[in-house]
């Protein structure tokens, strides 16, 4: 049975390591340093692969085929695309993640490349909120114009998380002089309430990623961000693929198995101050 790729939950490749991708696609291998630091070799070979699975902030350079890389995936039967559009892009929460209006000029371009839009999910994650000039400030209500969006190009998916703030996060919070706010659960479900209304209102559906507390806020339901059973469903030759769940995840995760071919020393420049995974911010 074939497996699903995904790169990367870990970096975003597409936005910043396109020519790294394009050759391992190319060379139908990857060589990967797990977080563990135990290295391993993935066969990305076109008969070993179900769906390719990539999470990016900007699929630019993908639309633009840099280093040849749209043409190395068009060899594989089906693209799957986790898009993150939070509305910050370009301010001091994400200094350099596109502004959200280049952001909503790669959806056209991504859903003829996906060839249908249920092969992508936009993610509104994190829903964060922080002090600015004394005034509690917070992307919850771009979520009217994603959702907005959304149905006006045929995506009916839409996944969400509230920022979590490791302690490498509250560090680089602190050194930046980020004054973040991190809500009390009841108050997250009351914005997580406001995220189902509105996206019932647009005919979407809404998942929480990780976060089992607002999982059970009406109309919002737990996600697989890597779903086999959709995936296979979606699959232009229904091939079937494992619906195990991946226990490399985390608990509260739903995803189903597949391979990782990123490495967090693969630094993302984008410098999301809530960032878990890179170190050099």
């Amino acid at each position: 049975m074939k497996g699903v790729i995904s790169a990367s939950r870990r970096t975003d490749l597409v936005a910043f390591f396109p020519d790294w991708l394009a050759e391992a696609v190319r060379v139908e291998k990857a060589e990967v340093l797990g977080p563990s630091g135990r290295a391993y070799s993935v066969d990305l070979s076109p008969d070993r692969v179900h769906t390719f699975v990539l999470w990016s902030k900007s699929f630019e350079n993908l639309i633009a085929n840099a280093g040849g890389l749209l043409d190395g995936l068009r060899k594989y039967d089906q693209l799957y695309f986790h898009f993150t559009i939070t509305g910050l892009g370009g301010t001091p929460v994400e200094r350099k993640v596109p502004a959200p209006g280049a952001a909503f000029r790669q959806l056209e371009p991504l859903l003829d490349l996906a060839g249908r839009p249920e092969r992508i999910s936009l993610w509104f994650d994190p829903v964060i909120d922080w002090v600015e000039k004394d005034e509690v400030r917070t992307n919850l209500r771009f979520f009217e114009k994603l959702a907005g969006k959304a149905a006006e190009k045929g995506i009916r998916d839409i996944r969400f998380s509230f920022a979590q703030w490791y302690g490498k996060s509250r560090r680089r919070a602190d050194n930046l002089g980020f004054r973040y706010v991190d809500p009390a659960v009841e108050e997250k479900r009351k914005d997580a309430f406001y995220l189902s209304t509105v996206a019932r209102s647009h005919g979407l559906n809404l998942y929480v990623c990780s976060q089992d507390f607002a999982a059970d806020v009406p109309g919002i339901r737990p996600s697989a961000c890597i779903d086999g059973r959709l995936l296979q469903e979606f699959h232009p030759k229904s091939a079937p693929v494992s619906v195990r769940k991946d226990r490399t995840q985390r608990s509260e995760c739903r995803c189903t198995d597949s391979v990782d071919i990123g490495s967090y020393i693969q630094t993302c420049p984008h410098s999301c101050v809530y960032c878990y995974a890179n170190p050099r911010i």
